[in-house]
């Protein structure tokens, strides 16, 4: 019987063992989409204890205890101590036993603070106040971790009016990882609710010194912040979508629509969608004339809970998968930036499993053989980033495209505990290998290939394919 967790964790044959602690074990790592809070590792922020790190705004977590019969006031309660949140999540965590939670919480427990037990409540005195002691010393505040695991980039998720102060104070300091922003524009074409986007074209006309009366207007003005983000070390931009926004429009029509949802009127669904498209095509060309890397997370159902949402607010953790039918208009948005030859570097995340071919089919219809891998299969996203979701997104892309360009895996978390992910991953990716050159499908005799392709997409697709 193999032992849970140990140094050969994931990792079920021999050649699966070398490739990854002789190939993919001492890449560092390139966090390029993450939503750590910059201006904790501007401040090198220290953490009080185990449960500010692990469960505070860990919606993940939350979900868990939630189906576990925890009350909410140990999830996002005030009147509850640190120590009485904890307790609850380890009295949940022997539950998890086959979701991710279990294995991240036991990776990232012997990864960080050298911790091997099985966290359960019998363990959970020891193990809080074990881990709590080494929180308190210098090489556990933010940046000591992200030293700790050999990070060399994080890209955080930044919105255009936001003043980046803390990546240009991380950037003076030089500590040895680089921390980069990422355009994340969602709010300038969120139009649902009049009075929302007047508020914000209120706040980008201020940070822009654009004044803004017409779309045109709005335009400069983001133009002058994607300038801005680009002088700080902006590589890539980011949307969180629903579904992808390709409808036919003509300037004149959106000029009214901005009229009119600036002058306080709600917009038809329809007006509603052709804005969207026509500022997604603006960003897209945007990234394009820098060359910056579009990524698109699609798909998520969000705030489902309507209760909650009234007394928790978004990313609580009452979100879930969408159904939408995405394949013609994602087809069609890709069409309309590749025929004025405007399509940049892009990456597509899909958060349902069932769309895995579809997009492993789709990015080959627009790759144009200047880069390689220009448009990419993203990681295993949210709900999908574990075991089963990763290996299904690698096998479609490896038997529609090309694995061996995949720029591989992110964190996607708050979390300074979370780079095990991306061992995770790794483990995960070279078990997939190693178990095809066991079988026979993949030939013994190339190793040395397969090796520095492991390493590949570890690492060095990503820095190259970012120009890092």
């Amino acid at each position: 019987m193999k032992a849970f967790n140990d140094d050969d964790f994931l990792l079920q044959t021999e050649t699966a063992r070398r490739l990854y602690h002789e190939h993919a074990a001492k890449m560092p790592i390139i966090d390029y989409h993450c939503h750590l809070i910059p201006e904790y590792v501007a401040n090198d922020h220290r953490f009080d204890n185990l449960s500010k790190i692990w469960l505070e705004g860990d919606h993940y977590k939350w979900r868990a205890m939630r189906t576990n019969g925890v009350d909410e006031r140990f999830c996002t309660g005030k009147d509850t101590t640190d120590w009485e949140k904890f307790e609850k999540w380890a009295e949940t965590v022997p539950y998890t036993m086959r979701n991710p939670l279990y294995h991240w919480t036991h990776l990232e427990l012997k990864t960080a603070f050298g911790v091997t037990k099985l966290l359960n409540p019998s363990t959970a005195r020891e193990i809080y106040d074990h881990c709590t002691a080494m929180l308190r010393t210098p090489e556990y505040s933010a940046r000591g971790l992200m030293k700790h695991y050999n990070v060399e980039v994080v890209c955080t998720t930044d919105d255009p009016v936001d003043s980046l102060e803390h990546h240009l104070k991380v950037a003076r300091d030089n500590f040895g990882v680089r921390m980069l922003p990422t355009w994340r524009p969602d709010k300038a074409m969120a139009v649902e609710v009049p009075a929302d986007f007047r508020a914000y074209m209120e706040k980008l006309s201020e940070v822009s010194g654009v004044s803004i009366s017409c779309f045109a207007d709005v335009i400069a003005a983001l133009k002058v912040r994607h300038d801005f983000f680009a002088s700080v070390g902006c590589r890539l931009s980011d949307h969180g979508i629903e579904e992808f926004y390709a409808e036919d429009y003509t300037q004149a029509e959106v000029d009214a629509i901005f009229n009119k949802v600036y002058g306080g009127t709600p917009l038809t669904r329809e007006e509603i969608l052709k804005f969207k498209t026509a500022m997604m095509v603006e960003f897209a060309v945007m990234d394009w004339e820098k060359g910056w890397t579009q990524q698109f997370h699609y798909g998520a159902i969000r705030n489902n809970n309507g209760r909650m949402f009234a007394q928790l607010g978004p990313d609580t953790g009452f979100d879930s998968i969408g159904d939408f039918t995405v394949a013609k208009s994602m087809s069609k948005f890709l069409n309309m930036l590749d025929r004025q030859d405007k399509l940049t570097k892009t990456i597509i995340y899909n958060l349902n499993p069932r769309d895995n071919e579809l997009i492993a089919t789709m990015i080959g219809n627009f790759q144009d053989g200047r880069i390689a891998g220009k448009l990419q299969f993203g990681s295993g996203w949210w709900f999908l980033d574990q075991k089963d979701g990763m290996e299904k997104q690698m096998n479609a892309l490896s038997v529609l495209g090309l694995l061996s360009r995949f720029v591989g895996m992110l964190t996607d978390s708050r979390s300074f505990l979370s780079y095990p992910r991306h061992e995770y991953f790794r483990r995960t990716l070279c078990n997939l290998i190693g178990n095809d050159v066991e079988n026979g499908l993949l030939p013994a005799s190339e190793l040395d290939f397969i090796g520095r392709m492991v390493e590949n997409i570890s690492y060095n697709n990503a820095k190259n394919y970012f120009n890092f």
